[in-house]
């Protein structure tokens, strides 16, 4: 038996309530990732509104990861305190004041500020959701309903793909971008009036939070867990190549190095998108069922995922023949889910009233490193003259170091994680008196 499959005692019951709350959660992420992903497919639109070159362009996205990616430890503290409605409340109203305020920015600065509130309300969502399910959905759900989350999550990137790029293009940037705020608005009214932290009979026991003491203390004995930190680092190197790809400079790379139309460029966008949908749930279910799959999943991913980029940046001419595009597509759409199970080894180390901590820690090395790469492949544009082949060469580097991290820490997880079953058998054993 693995350790996933071990009922804890006092599990949350699940079922259709269970689902109903979980789901106002989800919509609000669904919400988040559509105002996230919004900038990818208006990336050569903005060029031409605030007049800025690549270098420029990315720091939108680079200064919305940063605050994402410096608020997740925050956060997870902030939503172990006071709880997920709270969190996910302030997160709607950022967000959606972010949103409106770009679509009416007229200048680079303005806009900058309004994508870092973005980023801002944005940080406070996917933590929240994940522990929303724990707290609803019995523990052996938990691989599951993450890579559910995350399905709907690149759903809410399926219709900044279809949708904001084609409203864009026909009603202007304005309508387009205060049109799709009134969505965080419908999340907002639902969330205020249907969402509650946990099913009656299962709330938490209360802790004592002594301030800085408390905050040191949750932080040193999540990231003491070799589970939360090859969590971190299985997150980090599954989730930037997809990511820097659909957030920003896929549109550009497809349409300026390989010579494809606006339309074509956008139907590969999309083709990673349902790729990653597809395949979080193929994910979900093996690891659900097989937990010792999560390492193999994970490393298959990342080096499927360099194999492709280094077939497509090294193709002679320097333009790839479209079969060559999709097949990189649709690996790139299995770089999500992989991230995901780095949540899969971080959950069973860490105990529920740490769950929130220890995700914030795993989700930073997934927006670290795409805030990182970002960057790169912009400077280097610049620096190069446009040359796709050296700037995207960047995720090599990321991608080296994060398999040497998952290599050295993936055998004291596994130990753990076997000290921690035994444990559960053990205390079990009903010893009559």
């Amino acid at each position: 038996m693995s350790a996933a499959a071990v009922g804890l005692p006092g599990d949350p019951p699940g079922g259709r309530r269970a689902l109903r709350v979980w789901g106002i959660g989800v919509a609000v992420y669904f919400v988040a990732v559509i105002f996230r992903t919004s900038l990818g497919v208006a990336g050569l639109d903005a060029t031409d509104r605030f007049h800025i070159n690549a270098s420029a362009l990315s720091t939108f996205s680079i200064l919305q990861l940063l605050v994402y990616a410096g608020m997740q430890i925050p956060v997870g503290l902030l939503v172990d305190r006071i709880g997920t409605k709270r969190m996910l409340t302030f997160g709607v109203v950022l967000f959606t004041i972010g949103q409106l305020g770009f679509a009416f920015s007229t200048s680079y600065g303005t806009a900058l500020a309004s994508r870092a509130l973005l980023g801002c309300g944005d940080a406070m969502t996917f933590i929240s959701v994940l522990r929303l399910g724990t707290r609803w959905f019995p523990a052996r759900r938990g691989p599951m309903i993450a890579q559910v989350a995350a399905f709907f999550g690149m759903a809410g990137n399926l219709v900044s793909t279809v949708f904001i790029s084609r409203t864009l293009h026909g009603l202007g940037w304005t309508t387009t971008f205060a049109g799709s705020s009134l969505a965080g608005v419908v999340v907002l009214v639902l969330l205020l009036l249907f969402l509650k932290d946990h099913p009656e009979g299962h709330e938490p026991p209360p802790s004592q939070h002594a301030g800085t003491a408390y905050v040191r203390r949750q932080i040193a004995e999540s990231w003491r867990e070799p589970g939360t930190r090859l969590g971190l680092w299985v997150h980090f190197t599954g989730q930037f190549p997809a990511m820097i790809f659909l957030l920003l400079w896929g549109m550009p790379f497809l349409v300026e190095s390989q010579g494809l139309s606006r339309a074509a460029a956008g139907e590969l966008l999309t083709l990673v998108v349902l790729s990653n949908m597809v395949v979080g749930l193929v994910y979900g279910q093996v690891i659900g069922r097989h937990h010792e799959a999560r390492t193999p999943l994970a490393l298959g991913t990342v080096g499927a995922t360099a194999l492709l980029w280094a077939a497509t940046l090294g193709y002679p001419g320097g333009q790839a023949p479209l079969w060559l595009l999709i097949t990189l597509c649709v690996v790139l759409g299995a770089c999500g889910p992989a991230s995901m199970i780095g949540f899969d080894f971080a959950r069973p180390a860490n105990p529920p009233e740490r769950q929130g901590t220890a995700s914030g820690i795993v989700n930073m090395g997934g927006f670290v490193a795409s805030m990182f790469t970002l960057l790169a492949v912009g400077v280097l544009l610049d620096a190069t003259d446009g040359d796709y082949r050296i700037a995207f060469s960047s995720v090599f580097v990321l991608e080296a170091l994060g398999v040497v991290q998952i290599l050295r820490l993936r055998a004291r997880t596994a130990r753990r994680e076997r000290e921690r079953l035994v444990a559960s058998r053990v205390e079990a054993v009903h010893v009559p008196a």
